[in-house]
Parts: structure tokens; C-alpha cells; sequence
């Protein structure tokens, strides 16, 4: 089970993307430094929309697989990560198409045991609540919320993935955020 201290988001944009993709096409092994950036952004947004840790490998696998496979069809213009997450959500999409008998269970995450037990347990309430209040969102809603938070993609990334204004973008979290908070109250 993933834990709330392997939540804190990677700098996944301290290099540039374009500039590793020029050299991936060039040199396959170029691609690790890639796949080092947004493999635990990718695992992240998969495990939290599927539930199950090797399912989430899996589709984390066959993203990497793919983004390899097609890398000579991504152009420049793009945000890489947009793209990539791109491909995860095409392979989330194939995963339910497949396995649309088994039901998504949201797992609540294990957080680091403090001394204060009550505060402990006033802590694990509050997340297990706002976590089936993200859950009984619609999966757009709950895409946004994790392609923010969980992936740490930016709005401009999230805008070009879904084929949004950024400005839609933002305003569609901010208002979620704003939901869920009153929702939590």
C-alpha cells in the first residue's frame, strides 16, 4: 500500500522533456532519464483509478511500452507529459473495457503512525472521508484532482490532455476544491 510520505510530487519538470525525447529518438537508452521522471507520477494516477497495485504495474508498463513504440509520433509542440498521461488514460480506458465486471474500491493509504493516537485517528477519518467523497465524483472530476495532485502535472498539461482551455482548467479544480472542502466541513 502506498503511503501518504510517497505521495510528495517529483520535480518532473526540472529537465526539459523535449530536449530528452530528441535524444531517446536518437538513442533508445536516453529514454531511461524520461522514464525515470514521470514513472511514479503515471504509477500513482493509475493506482489511485484502478486500486490494485500490480494492475497499476502493469499499466504502468504498457504506458512506458507504448510511449516507446510511438515516441517518433510525438510532436515537439506538445507537453510531454500531457501526451504520456495520454497514453496512460488510453491504457486505463483498454483496462476497464476489459475488466468491466470488477468494480473500482478506493484503498485508503497508510499514514505514518504519530504519537497522539486520537489526532491519528482524527487524521485517518478525514482522509478515508475525502476520499470517498473524490471517489463519488465522475471520472473527469476525479482525473482532474489526480493529474493535479497525485501525477503533479501542470494546468497547461492538464489543459492540452483533455482538450480544455487553461483557464477551464483551473477554474474546473479551483471549484472541485472548493466542493470537496465545503463537502468535508
Amino acid at each position: 500500500m502506498v503511503s501518504v510520505k510517497e505521495l510528495k510530487m517529483p520535480n518532473i519538470h526540472a529537465e526539459d522533456p523535449s530536449i530528452l525525447v530528441t535524444r531517446a529518438r536518437k538513442d533508445l537508452s536516453a529514454f531511461g532519464r524520461l522514464y525515470d521522471m514521470y514513472v511514479q507520477p503515471v504509477f500513482r494516477y493509475l493506482y489511485r483509478r484502478v486500486g490494485s497495485l500490480q494492475d497499476a504495474e502493469d499499466l504502468t508498463s504498457q504506458t512506458f511500452i507504448a510511449a516507446i513504440e510511438s515516441l517518433d509520433r510525438y510532436r515537439e509542440q506538445n507537453h510531454f507529459a500531457a501526451w504520456l498521461f495520454g497514453i496512460a488514460h488510453h491504457k486505463l480506458v483498454d483496462y476497464y473495457r476489459r475488466n468491466t465486471s470488477q468494480p473500482f474500491t478506493e484503498k485508503v493509504e497508510e499514514i505514518p503512525k504519530e504519537e497522539d493516537a486520537l489526532g491519528q485517528i482524527i487524521v485517518d477519518e478525514e482522509l478515508s472521508h475525502l476520499l470517498n467523497l473524490i471517489q463519488k465524483l465522475r471520472d473527469d472530476e476525479q482525473d482532474l484532482i489526480y493529474l493535479r495532485y497525485l501525477a503533479g502535472l501542470s494546468y497547461v498539461e492538464i489543459a492540452e490532455l483533455m482538450g480544455k482551455n487553461v483557464e477551464a482548467v483551473k477554474k474546473s479544480i479551483y471549484r472541485l476544491l472548493a466542493r470537496l472542502k465545503s463537502q468535508m466541513e
